[in-house]
């Protein structure tokens, strides 16, 4: 089961877990791992001061590729269940951004997706970011894929 959402909202990583594993894993017993990634925006980048940032996507683009990113997740490993939380619009350093999780029998497996997940994310989906700079400038940030 994959769980892939995009929001506006402020993101409250502990609590989306808890509430996947109340509504979709409640008596479950199929799984022995779960391994989750949790991304927070800094107040600096490209050795500038960073105090905001927008993020922006194509929607339905946006969600097809997380999708079949998931999707390609599965046949590498052998994954019960994956939860993509993305945040979108302002967001300030300190907040979490991104939330990748994922279900398996095994460790190995659980930890293999997840960071394939994000990295993958990362790397390919279409997110394009706007910082705003402590001097009051704005820019455009370059894919980056470091991590």
């Amino acid at each position: 089961m994959h769980v892939i959402k995009i929001t506006e909202e402020p993101l409250s990583p502990w609590s989306e877990l808890a509430s996947f594993e109340s509504e979709h894993l409640q008596g479950a017993t199929d799984f022995g791992a779960q391994a989750n990634f949790i991304g927070y925006m800094r107040d600096f980048n490209e050795g500038d001061n960073v105090i905001g940032m927008t993020l922006e996507h194509y929607p339905s683009m946006t969600e097809q590729k997380l999708a079949s990113l998931a999707e390609a997740s599965d046949e590498k490993w052998p994954i019960l269940h994956t939860l993509i939380i993305h945040r979108t619009g302002n967001i300030k350093p300190s907040d979490p951004i991104v939330l990748v999780a994922t279900w398996s029998a095994h460790r190995k497996a659980a930890f293999e997706s997840c960071r394939y997940l994000m990295e993958a994310l990362k790397s390919s989906v279409p997110f394009w970011k706007k910082e705003m700079l402590i001097d009051g400038s704005q820019r455009w940030v370059k894919k980056n894929t470091s991590g």
